[in-house]
C-alpha cells in the first residue's frame, strides 16, 4: 500500500469515527480502487462496520497523485459496495461534495458583499461638535494621532462639521447633523434597550443632533473586519465624552453613553467589545423566548436567531453572545445543516433561512 492510500484510509477511518457518521472506526476497511476526476486522485474504499456486516462503500480525493493532505472529499453514503458500479457511485458523490462547496461559496461570497460598514449616530443634546476637542480627546483615550490636513489623510470641511481621516490604513467618517436622526428611528429602537429603556428613551426623545460615524473601507489590505469595529468602538466611545452627548443610536438599539463607554475599555486589556459591537434582542411569545443579533452583518455574517425557546432569557441571551464572540474571534462561518454545542453531546441544530426578527437571512438555532 502506498503512503498515499495510507493516508486515504486514514481519513476515511476517522471521518467514519465521527459522532455524527459511523460514530466509531469501521470493524475493516481497504482500498478497492482509484480513479481521476476534475484533475484530483480519489480512491475507492470499502469497508464494514462489523466484522459480520456488509461491506459499504465510500471515496476519498486528493489534489494530485503525491500528496498526502485530502482536499476535503471524504464522504460516504453508507451504500453498499458493488465493485460493478463503486466508481460510479464514488463519482456521484464526488461531484455532490463539489456542489455542495460551490454553494457554500456562493453563500459566502453573498454574506461578504452585503457587509454593511459599522455605522451609528451619536445623539446630541444640541447641533454643535467641537472637532478640535474630539482630536484632542482621540489622542487621550486611544493615542490616535488624527492626521494633518496638510497631507491626504484629512479632509475637513471649512465650518469643521465634517471629518474624512486614516487611521492605520482604515478610513474614518465622523459628520455633524444639525437635526434629529430621521423618521424617529432612534425613539422607535429605544425601545429594545431592555437594560435602561426609561433612560434609552428619554435620550433618543431629547435628542435635537447627531453625529453620524463610520467606518468607511472595508476591505484594507492586510486589515481584518474586527480591527475596522474595534476602530469604530474607539470613535464611537470618544464622541460620547462630549457634554452634550446623550446616547448612540447602533446595532438596533440605543445605548447611553456610560455603558458603551465602560464596555469600549476591553479594548485596553486586549479583549473584544462584544457588547458595543453585537447587540442581543430578546422577547417573549406564548411559545417560548425568541431572541435574535444585530451587528454580525458588519462582520460579513450572517444575524443569528432563537425561536420559540424554553430555556430562561438570561441563558439565550447568553448563547447568542457566546456564539457572536466565537464567529468574531475566530472568523468562522456557520453553515445550513450544521451543529453547535458547549460540549460533544450537545448538538444545536443550524437552519439559514430567511429572518423573522432581522432583515435578510439569518442563522436559526435550535435551542
Amino acid at each position: 500500500m502506498t503512503n498515499q492510500q495510507k493516508a486515504a484510509v486514514s481519513a476515511m477511518t476517522e471521518w467514519l469515527a465521527h459522532p455524527q457518521e459511523l460514530g466509531k472506526a469501521p470493524a475493516k476497511i481497504e482500498i478497492a480502487g482509484e480513479f481521476d476526476l476534475h484533475g484530483c486522485r480519489y480512491y475507492i474504499l470499502k469497508y464494514k462496520k462489523s466484522l459480520l456486516g456488509k461491506w459499504l462503500v465510500g471515496v476519498c480525493g486528493f489534489e494530485d497523485a503525491e500528496t498526502l493532505e485530502t482536499c476535503g472529499h471524504t464522504f460516504s453514503q453508507m451504500e453498499p459496495y458493488d465493485p460493478a458500479d463503486a466508481q460510479e457511485k464514488c463519482k456521484a458523490m464526488v461531484e455532490m461534495i463539489r456542489q455542495y462547496w460551490i454553494e457554500r461559496a456562493k453563500e459566502e461570497s453573498e454574506r461578504q458583499s452585503s457587509a454593511g460598514p459599522f455605522a451609528g449616530f451619536v445623539l446630541l443634546s444640541t447641533p454643535e461638535w467641537d472637532l478640535d476637542a474630539f482630536k484632542q480627546q482621540l489622542k487621550a483615550d486611544w493615542g490616535i494621532d488624527y492626521p494633518s490636513t496638510d497631507g491626504e489623510q484629512a479632509e475637513e470641511n471649512d465650518d469643521k462639521t465634517t471629518a474624512v481621516f486614516d487611521v492605520d490604513s482604515m478610513t474614518a467618517a465622523v459628520s455633524l447633523m444639525e437635526a434629529p436622526v430621521p423618521d424617529g428611528e432612534a425613539e422607535y429602537w429605544a425601545n429594545s434597550n431592555f437594560m435602561d429603556k426609561e433612560n434609552a428613551l428619554a435620550a433618543a426623545r431629547n435628542h435635537t443632533a447627531h453625529v453620524m460615524v463610520a467606518i468607511l473601507d472595508q476591505m484594507s489590505e492586510g486589515r481584518t473586519r474586527r480591527q475596522l469595529g474595534e476602530l469604530y468602538v474607539k470613535l464611537v466611545s470618544t464622541l460620547l465624552k462630549a457634554p452634550n452627548a446623550l446616547g448612540v443610536y447602533t446595532n438596533g438599539t440605543v445605548w447611553l453613553p456610560d455603558y458603551f463607554i465602560q464596555v469600549s475599555e476591553d479594548l485596553k486589556e486586549g479583549a473584544l467589545p462584544l457588547l458595543d459591537l453585537v447587540f442581543v434582542g430578546l422577547v417573549k411569545y406564548e411559545k417560548g423566548i425568541c431572541g435574535w443579533t444585530n451587528g454580525l452583518r458588519a462582520f460579513g455574517k450572517d444575524e443569528l436567531e432563537i425561536r420559540d425557546s424554553q430555556h430562561s432569557p438570561q441563558e439565550v441571551h447568553e448563547l447568542l453572545l457566546n456564539v457572536s464572540s466565537y464567529l468574531i474571534k475566530e472568523d468562522a462561518t456557520l453553515q445550513d445543516g450544521e451543529t453547535l454545542g458547549y460540549t460533544a453531546e450537545q448538538k444545536l441544530h443550524i437552519t439559514r433561512s430567511e429572518g423573522v426578527n432581522v432583515e435578510g437571512m439569518s442563522l436559526k438555532i435550535e435551542f
